[in-house]
């Protein structure tokens, strides 16, 4: 199975520079999710909001990187409560590709939505 690709949103200052604003653009998600250039961001400031439109906890698994000798320590999972979750990830090189994207794998029969935020 290929996987969806989604971008980074990023906040959009105001010409006072002391706002930021996101439009957030929402992807269905249909098992497999890539996530373009997930470690470009500053603050390690990336958060992952999942919607879980499933009456029961979802697994949503996290996949080991390649770039970097943690990545050894493996996958990780993580339940989804039904409804709305925000994941921030705190070892980002145990889960950063080469390319710098991210890899996200769901359980079958997920039904939901994805976006990706972060400062850059």
């Amino acid at each position: 199975m290929t996987r969806d690709v989604i971008k980074v949103q990023c906040p959009l200052l105001d010409h006072t520079e002391s706002v930021a604003n996101i439009g957030i653009d929402k992807k269905e998600v249909t098992g497999k999710i890539k996530i373009e250039k997930a470690f470009s961001n500053s603050n390690n400031s990336l958060f992952i909001v999942i919607e879980n439109k499933n009456e029961n906890n979802e697994l949503l698994t996290v996949e080991a990187g390649d770039a970097y000798p943690n990545s050894m320590l493996g996958d990780i999972g993580i339940e989804l409560p039904s409804g709305t979750s925000a994941i921030r990830l705190q070892d980002l090189s145990r889960f950063e590709k080469a390319d710098g994207s991210l890899d996200l794998d769901f359980s079958e029969g997920f039904k939901g939505t994805i976006f990706a935020i972060a400062k850059f």
